[in-house]
């Protein structure tokens, strides 16, 4: 490690901290302000879209209509992005001719865009056309954005509405908020990042391929495409599907150091932003530093152990008596170690799946760090939406934690949690390890499943259990030895991202209708406050245990022996 890769890392973190507070604002003016940003440009365009929606901003919904709605939306998006890659020969915008995607194929990619895993078992550039990748990838990058962000100011409404004097129990308007979180935050936003790509050298054209000579003489294919327009959005959507199959790590998607950074930034830009929305509509900025206060500590962690594990030589390296530098391998030059330890950190901290560097190349303690991300339930920040749900759920289990400490019935922003949440709560904790031990071990007896791993033994499953973390978590980054464009691959994972969006997703709304309709209890002496560092202390403690207790002894079996084993000087 050196002073020069810290000073990174504690300059991207200062960013993200400065840049929490107005943007958070500005989201808490977009859906909880009557009066929206620039109502004589936008306002006219956002009842036009609401109208042919049918919704009106007065016309708020329960939990379970707001459920049914995003249901609803996802699912006819999955099937129109399905049967535009599987017409994708005979549609327009296809100057390389390339053929229809492959039914198995095609549910994967619909399933993994229609999520916001972004999960690609193919190669971008030589298997969809313009048009797949714009109308039936890059809208799902806006809109399954938008919805998670529509479910997380749900679930903060349920926290800190209280009851109006009939009872309501309405928690917002599903297409109320897709329009807004379209319209406000990720159009504008990702005009003025396109451009500032378009800048640095990303290219955004609809002009074919090119056939260049190289200096040696050798004929070389050069993609191109509209890269700009959808690299905004994979990043600020924390989407993370790269239209070239080396995603960030290719030039033409991020060309340049500063590139790199603005992208790290533009992923953990509206989760961190949201902390302090939520710190708005709770009436109490502190309850949203505190969140962010956990996120901070625990990405601090990881990345720590990441850039450590980066930073030593690799054994195999250093067998071979050459001069220690660090493990470069799977790494862009033009960015180094710390930056390659930084962006893997970043991405899996908040479900993006970008990356700049091969983490299946990382040292065993390295690839640990992403791995062990994700199974923390994708909380240290997480997605755009998912991040502030998740750890919401978190927060739910530490205060009934705090609760039977002291005897008393817990109790989280003058709320009482009681049987039902505790139920939900759980139901959304379990269902997340189920799903990927669960395929996990499925895979692994079955020869469909071995058969696509390029390694054996501890990093054979690292990369399969990886997988599966992946999906479930909804972030779409893998150990690159994995070949998972087969039947088995491609349908085994598509389920798993469904499985890991909309069945942790229900509980999160169910959980926020049991809790918009209940009454607010002043705060006594025995109530346990939720915003100092003793319950920041408590809510890391939960989070840690939680993915600690589930997933131990799977990365027992990865990650750790594989990092014993090469520091026994033994292949792995």
């Amino acid at each position: 490690m050196s002073l020069l890769g810290w000073s990174q890392i504690l300059l991207f973190l200062a960013l993200v901290l400065a840049l929490t507070r107005p943007v958070g604002a500005y989201l808490f003016r977009v859906f909880e302000r009557p009066e929206q940003p620039l109502p004589r440009v936008l306002g006219p365009v956002e009842r036009l879209l609401l109208r042919l929606c049918g919704a009106f901003p007065a016309r708020e919904q329960t939990w379970g209509q707001y459920t049914l709605a995003l249901l609803s939306f996802s699912l006819v998006g999955m099937l129109a992005t399905y049967a535009v890659l599987r017409l994708q020969h005979v549609l327009p915008l296809n100057p390389q001719g390339l053929p229809s995607v492959g039914p198995e194929l095609a549910f994967n990619t619909a399933a993994s865009f229609t999520t916001n895993t972004n999960w690609q078992s193919y190669a971008g550039e030589s298997t969809l056309s313009y048009l797949s990748q714009m109308l039936g990838l890059a809208t799902h990058n806006f809109t399954s954005a938008a919805a998670g962000l529509g479910v997380a100011l749900a679930l903060a409404r349920g926290f800190t509405r209280r009851p109006g004097p009939e009872g309501s129990k309405t928690l917002g308007n599903f297409w109320v908020d897709l329009v807004r979180g379209l319209l406000y935050v990720f159009l504008p936003l990702c005009l003025v990042y396109a451009l500032f790509l378009v800048a640095e050298g990303v290219p955004q054209t609809f002009a074919p391929s090119r056939e260049l000579t190289t200096l040696e003489g050798v004929k070389q294919t050069l993609a191109l495409g509209p890269v700009a327009s959808q690299e905004a959005i994979k990043m600020l959507g924390t989407n993370g599907g790269g239209f070239f199959n080396a995603n960030s790590a290719h030039p033409f998607e991020n060309p340049t150091p500063l590139t790199n950074l603005v992208q790290m930034l533009s992923i953990f830009l509206l989760p961190a932003a949201l902390t302090h929305t939520y710190g708005r509509m709770a009436g109490d900025t502190r309850q949203g530093w505190a969140l962010l206060t956990a996120m901070s500590f625990l990405f601090l962690v990881g990345v720590t152990v990441a850039y450590a594990a980066e930073s030593a030589s690799n054994p195999a390296v250093a067998a071979a008596q050459v001069a220690p530098a660090g493990n470069l391998e799977g790494k862009e030059v033009r960015f180094g170690i710390a930056a390659s330890a930084l962006f893997a950190t970043v991405t899996t901290d908040a479900s993006c799946g970008a990356v700049n560097a091969m983490h299946d190349s990382f040292m065993p303690l390295g690839g640990l760090v992403p791995l062990v991300n994700m199974q923390l339930g994708e909380v240290i920040f997480g997605g755009v939406g998912a991040g502030l749900y998740g750890i919401l759920v978190m927060v739910v289990l530490a205060v009934f934690i705090a609760g039977l400490m002291v005897g008393r019935t817990p109790e989280y922003l003058g709320k009482k949690i009681e049987a039902r949440e505790m139920k939900l709560a759980m139901l959304y904790v379990l269902i997340f390890p189920l799903v990927i031990l669960g395929l996990s071990a499925v895979a692994a007896v079955l020869p469909q499943g071995v058969s696509s791993l390029n390694n054996a033994g501890p990093h054979g499953l690292s990369e399969l259990l990886y997988a599966f973390t992946s999906g479930t978590a909804n972030n779409g980054s893998a150990f690159a030895g994995l070949n998972a464009n087969t039947p088995f691959w491609n349908v085994s994972l598509g389920l798993s991202m469904l499985a890991g969006r909309f069945l942790m997703i229900v509980p999160v709304l169910a959980l926020a209708g049991g809790m918009v309709g209940k009454k607010v209890v002043a705060a006594g002496p025995g109530t346990f406050p939720t915003h100092g560092g003793l319950f920041t202390g408590l809510l890391v403690s939960v989070v840690v245990i939680v993915g600690a207790l589930t997933f131990f002894p799977a990365l027992s079996l990865g990650p750790l022996v594989e990092h014993f084993l090469a520091g026994a000087g033994k292949a792995f």
